[in-house]
C-alpha cells in the first residue's frame, strides 16, 4: 500500500497524530477557496494523484520517518483547460490540488500486526471550465470539486488471515476503493478519471475528497478471484462547499450506499482484470423530473421531490495485450466499462466507455504514455422530459440529443522521476444543457485543449 492510495478507522490518539503530521506538511498557500461557483451537476472527484510506480524507482524518495513506520506523501496536481470552439463561450480555467498524507505502520509503531492508519488532507482551488464556458454536466478537469482545505482520509486498515481478508473503516470515499483503474487518470476529463461518471449521476456513491463514515472489506478467495464490498454513509452535509471534513457527527445522514465487486485477475500472461460490480443506494436523492406536487420541478420553481432507493450494475475490464509486464511495463493496454441502472428514478439510463493506453511511446521514452478514451452517456426518459420542457418553455424546440459523447487524446510525458505532464485534446459531442437549461438551441460541440501535471514531493526531494 502506498501513501498515495491510503486505506482504513483509527483511535483518538493515533488520529490526532495523523492529522497533526499531515497538517504540518501543508504549504502555507493552501488556503480554502470558494467551493461552489457553478451549477454543474457532476462533482465526481478522482483518486489521489500518483506518479507511475516505475518512475519512483529511479530515486530514493525522501522519507525521514520511514524507519519509525511513517511514510509521508506530498504532491500537487494542476489542470488547465481552454475552450477553443463550441460550448457557451470561449474561456479558460485552472484547477489544482495539494495532497498531504501519511501512512502509519502500526506493527512498527505499536506491535499491532497487519494494522495501518491512513490520513490525508487536501486543498483544492481554482475554477471549472465546464461551469464557466461549456454548460455540460461533466467537468473537463477531474481535479475540480470540494474547493477547500479538507480532511479527506482518516482510516484504520487491518489485514487478517495471512492477507486473505482486509478490512478498513473510518472516514473516506467509495470511489478510491471501487470502480477505479490504473489507466483512468492518464486522462483529464471527468467522464473517466477518476471513475466512470455514471455512478455519481445515478447514486450517492461518495467521492474524493468529500469524506464520510465508511467500512469496506476485501476477501481473496484464490490468487485470481476476490470479492469486495463496502458500506458508505450518505450525508448531503459532507458535500457542502463549507464542509471541511473535520466533522465527525452522523447528523444529516439519510442512508447508505453499498458498492460491491467480484474480480477475476488471471495470474498467467500479461496483466488484466475482469470485474462484475454494482451498488445499492439507500440514501435520499432528488427526483430528476418532478416536485412533490407531481409537476415538472424546473418549471414550477419548487424543489424536486425526495426519493429513496436506487441500484445499478456494471461490467468492466482492462487488459494489457502487447509488450512486457513487470516493474517496467511497455506495450498496449485496453479498458472499458458498460453500466446500467437497475432501479430508481435516475438521470442516465446507460453509460459506455472504451480506452487504449500505449506505455513506451518512442525510443528513450519508456515511461511516457499515449492514450485515447471515448465515453457515451445516455440520458433517461425522465431527464429528457425535463430538458425538453425547459427548452420549450424558453421558446425553443424539443429536439434534444439523448447522448453526450466525450473524447480525449492525451500524451503523458515523464519529464523527471518527480514531474509528469500530460497535454491533451478533448472533444464533446452534444454537450447537455445542465448548466443552461433554458437555452433555446443546442450547445455547439466543444473543442478543448488541456494540460495536466503532477509533482511528487518525496521523489523531488529524494536522491
Amino acid at each position: 500500500m502506498t501513501v498515495t492510495f491510503p486505506h482504513g478507522a483509527c483511535r483518538t490518539g493515533a488520529a490526532a497524530l495523523a492529522i497533526a503530521t499531515a497538517l504540518s506538511l501543508s504549504p502555507a498557500a493552501a488556503l480554502a477557496q470558494d467551493g461552489d461557483a457553478s451549477t454543474v451537476a457532476d462533482r465526481q472527484d478522482p483518486l489521489p494523484p500518483a506518479l507511475p510506480e516505475p518512475a519512483r524507482r529511479e530515486v530514493t524518495p525522501f522519507q525521514p520517518l520511514a524507519d519509525d513506520g511513517i511514510t509521508l506523501a506530498l504532491n500537487y496536481t494542476g489542470e488547465a483547460a481552454a475552450n477553443l470552439s463550441g460550448g457557451l463561450t470561449k474561456d479558460a480555467a485552472y484547477a489544482g490540488q495539494v495532497y498531504v498524507g501519511a501512512d502509519f505502520d502500526m506493527d512498527t509503531i505499536a506491535g499491532i500486526s497487519g494494522a495501518k492508519i491512513h490520513a490525508a488532507v487536501t486543498n483544492r482551488h481554482g475554477k471549472s471550465l465546464s461551469a464557466l464556458a461549456l454548460g455540460n454536466n461533466t467537468s473537463v478537469q477531474e481535479i475540480w470539486g470540494t474547493q477547500n482545505t479538507h480532511l479527506a482520509i482518516l482510516t484504520w486498515e487491518q489485514s487478517m488471515l495471512d492477507g486473505a481478508l482486509t478490512v478498513e473503516a473510518g472516514k473516506s470515499q467509495a470511489n478510491i476503493h471501487f470502480l477505479n483503474s490504473q489507466y483512468y487518470c492518464h486522462f483529464q476529463n471527468n467522464s473517466v478519471c477518476g471513475n466512470p461518471t455514471f455512478v455519481f449521476k445515478n447514486s450517492n456513491f461518495t467521492y474524493f475528497p468529500a469524506s464520510s463514515w465508511m467500512a469496506h472489506a476485501k476477501a481473496q478467495f484464490t490468487d485470481e478471484i476476490s470479492l469486495h464490498a463496502g458500506v458508505y454513509e450518505v450525508n448531503p452535509r459532507r458535500k457542502r462547499p463549507n464542509d471541511d471534513g473535520f466533522t465527525f457527527s452522523f447528523k444529516g445522514g439519510t442512508g447508505v450506499v453499498i458498492p460491491w465487486e467480484l474480480e477475476y485477475a488471471p495470474q498467467s500472461g500479461l496483466p488484466g482484470r475482469y470485474i462484475l460490480g454494482g451498488w445499492i443506494d439507500r440514501g435520499d436523492y432528488a427526483d430528476p423530473l418532478l416536485d412533490d406536487d407531481g409537476d415538472i420541478a424546473i418549471l414550477s420553481g419548487e424543489a424536486a421531490a425526495t426519493r429513496k432507493g436506487r441500484s445499478g450494475l456494471y461490467v468492466r475490464a482492462e487488459q494489457q495485450i502487447t509488450g512486457t509486464a513487470g516493474p517496467n511495463p511497455r506495450g498496449l493496454a485496453i479498458f472499458g466499462v458498460a453500466m446500467t441502472n437497475l432501479s430508481g428514478r435516475v438521470e442516465e439510463s446507460r453509460f459506455l466507455d472504451f480506452g487504449i493506453v500505449q506505455t513506451g511511446t518512442f525510443p528513450g521514452r519508456d515511461r511516457d504514455t499515449l492514450g485515447f478514451v471515448i465515453s457515451d452517456q445516455r440520458f433517461s426518459d425522465l431527464a429528457m422530459e425535463r430538458m425538453r420542457a425547459a427548452r420549450v418553455a424558453a421558446g425553443g424546440d424539443g429536439d434534444i440529443s439523448r447522448h453526450q459523447v466525450m473524447m480525449e487524446l492525451a500524451y503523458g510525458a515523464q519529464l523527471t522521476p518527480a514531474v509528469r505532464i500530460s497535454p491533451n485534446v478533448q472533444y464533446i459531442v452534444n454537450p447537455d444543457q445542465t448548466g443552461a437549461p433554458f437555452r433555446t438551441s443546442d450547445i455547439p460541440d466543444a473543442l478543448i485543449v488541456g494540460f495536466k501535471f503532477t509533482i511528487d514531493g518525496p521523489t523531488l526531494l529524494g536522491r
